[in-house]
């Protein structure tokens, strides 16, 4: 039985007890710059090209001939194909209940239907295990991801539910909840799926319907993992994050994206069960993974092998695998962590995976994708081809990938992403992220706020909000980042400096008070920690909350060697206005010198290389999400300079 959805709980994340309440995606309206343009495009371009990919490759008759009937196409696919189906499902959900679309609803009924003809009986689901011919149930429970199918499957269902249904969809996912429940639980199956995601799913599917069942088995799941159950693997048990239990571990460690999803639910468990000491734990592991195992992105993994952090420090730019969806389930952490703590920390944190991971997966226009993120390319890559979904995962942003997970993960988050912006709770709005747009919310005690806010932000450090009614007493506060120092916030004229952290004004806010917080938007050279063994004597550039990385185009006329180019700190960085180059408006000129002459020799190593002539050059700079965008290229995030000229 599910329960009435409240009048605002349209809610990616919606944890019962906060120290920050998350706003309703409703409630929050972009209308305008940079993430309204994303957000535009996934809604019109992404999510089509997302269902017709899914449709082409015959994922959607995978479950047509699990319900017996005859596909159109051959069964074909990974056998953890039916998650992207879900994961696109989700967006359709999240996109229809903030932009009603009635095409868009009537395609979420068929694809529902779909799912629902190849439920068993019994409630099981998989297109792949448990079909005469194929794999018994839970025959591989370490690499099957029969739960791990489940879990995107019932995170498409909170969607639903939340939006305000009871329906196919959601009765077909709480029958299979309940059928794992019964598989699973106590006297049953021991142990859980190899690759987390049923934990966090059944986390919110309990706070979705109320049923405790749901709590009960996740935690079942997450106190079963760590005793080295699941058979070996190259990486060790680490990969499947069976190596310790969740409260003895330290740092995120194994395979990225299980890992992730992993540390999700147990946020989430920590929080429902008022588990201070588990919580505490969770704090642990993400400082230290993003201290010592994080690229400056905000991307995790530094092994191909495994799809893995690496150890400590080791953060190679030319071998980071940093997987798009670690990125967004970094975020998925990241904002369970923000809500349970008030952490400005995981707002920063969020803010450096959207503009530098997030927004570097899609191509300009938003029809070819990434799938790993290097920071730096000596070679200009491998196009994939018009109408290929390439096995390869080192390629040119592609039209699709046969392991689609990172294009269906995009999908779903920007289909919420009005979810991630703000906050409430009592006599309080806070505002994580910066757009241009309206937000209209009521807090916990009842006070009505309407703001607007405009921004041209990652470019320019103005936020401007200005209140639209007369709320009473109310506590206004906006995340400012860890960068920006020296910036200040102003109220009707009256301006104050403001540290890292939040900015806060608390007063008795009448229609047309307004705001202005200023973030100072200066280029900032970093210098990464020496340990970082393969990018010491290098730098990397940042502006506001983007990266900026070189890029040479192998068609330029003027080519600059980047493996060649030693910067020049001493000469000034200078900003400059552009146009053409996808949304971009500024970039950082540069200047410094290549060798003359790069001498081919029979050995690489030659002393007094330094002494050799050189010839003093300039480059630009562009955001790092903007790169591949212009044809074949090289690229790198971290430059090179010397010491005299540091």
């Amino acid at each position: 039985m599910i329960n009435e959805p409240k009048p605002n709980n349209v809610i990616p994340v919606s944890p019962s007890m906060y120290k920050l309440r998350p706003l309703d995606i409703r409630d929050v309206e972009l209308t305008g710059g940079f993430w309204y343009t994303r957000q535009k495009q996934n809604t019109e371009i992404v999510l089509d090209h997302a269902d017709s990919w899914i449709e082409k490759l015959g994922w959607y008759d995978a479950f047509i001939a699990a319900a017996g009937g005859s596909p159109k196409r051959p069964l074909q696919g990974k056998l953890f194909t039916d998650a992207d189906v879900y994961k696109t499902l989700e967006a359709m959900i999240w996109e229809v209940a903030a932009r009603p679309d009635a095409t868009r609803e009537a395609r979420i009924l068929e694809i529902s239907q779909i799912i629902a003809d190849a439920q068993e009986d019994d409630g099981y689901i998989n297109s792949f295990f448990g079909i005469k011919g194929r794999e018994f149930r839970y025959s591989d429970v370490a690499h099957g991801h029969e739960l791990y199918c489940g879990g995107h499957f019932f995170q498409a269902a909170v969607a639903r539910i939340r939006s305000g249904h009871d329906d196919l969809l959601t009765q077909t996912a709480i029958r299979f909840a309940n059928r794992i429940c019964e598989d699973f639980g106590p006297g049953g199956i021991e142990g859980s799926d190899g690759h987390p995601e049923i934990e966090v799913a059944l986390m919110e599917l309990f706070r979705a319907t109320g049923d405790r069942n749901y709590l009960n088995q996740a935690k079942r799941f997450i106190d079963s993992r760590g005793y080295k159950t699941f058979e070996q693997h190259a990486i060790g048990f680490e990969y499947y994050s069976d190596d310790m239990p969740a409260r003895e571990a330290t740092i995120f460690r194994g395979h990225v994206v299980r890992a992730l999803y992993f540390a999700a639910g147990v946020v989430d468990l920590a929080v429902e069960t008022e588990d201070s000491e588990l919580l505490q734990a969770l704090e642990l592991q993400w400082a230290n993974t993003w201290a010592k195992r994080t690229y400056i992105t905000g991307g995790m993994g530094a092994r191909h092998l495994g799809e893995s952090f690496g150890e400590d420090f080791e953060l190679s730019p030319e071998r980071a695998y940093t997987e798009t969806c670690g990125a967004v389930a970094a975020i998925m952490v990241a904002w369970r962590l923000l809500l349970a703590t008030n952490d400005s920390h995981y707002g920063d944190a969020i803010e450096r995976l959207l503009y530098n991971m997030i927004a570097t997966h899609p191509s300009a226009e938003g029809d070819r994708f990434f799938y790993a993120n290097p920071l730096q390319k000596r070679e200009p890559g491998i196009y994939a081809q018009p109408g290929e979904a390439p096995f390869r995962k080192d390629t040119l942003r592609a039209e699709w990938f046969w392991v689609s997970c990172c294009p269906t993960n995009y999908v779903r988050l920007m289909a919420s992403l009005s979810g991630y912006m703000a906050t409430t709770r009592e006599s309080e709005i806070r505002i994580h992220q910066f757009f241009t747009g309206d937000i209209t919310t009521t807090t916990e005690d009842g006070k009505l706020i309407e703001l607007a806010i405009e921004t041209n932000y990652p470019w320019d450090g103005a936020i401007k909000v200005t209140f639209k009614n007369s709320p009473g007493d109310i506590n206004l506060a906006l995340r400012v980042p860890n960068w920006a120092t020296g910036s200040t916030l102003s109220f009707n004229g009256d301006t104050q400096p403001v540290a890292p952290g939040y900015g806060e004004i608390k007063r008795n806010f009448q229609a047309g008070d307004t705001v202005i917080l200023d973030l100072e938007m200066k280029i900032r050279v970093l210098e990464p920690d020496s340990r970082i063994n393969a990018i010491r004597d290098t730098v990397a550039i940042e502006r506001g909350p983007l990266l900026f990385c070189a890029e040479e185009l192998e068609s330029s006329s003027s080519k600059v060697d980047l493996d060649n180019f030693i910067l020049n700190l001493k000469e000034e960085m200078q900003e400059v206005s552009i146009g053409g180059l996808s949304d971009v408006s500024k970039v950082i000129r540069v200047s410094g010198k290549v060798l003359a002459e790069e001498r081919d020799e029979n050995w690489p190593y030659v002393e007094n290389k330094q002494t050799r002539s050189t010839v003093k050059t300039s480059i630009e700079l562009i955001p790092y999400y903007a790169w591949s965008n212009r044809g074949f290229s090289t690229m790198r995030v971290w430059i090179p300079f010397h010491e005299d000229t540091k």
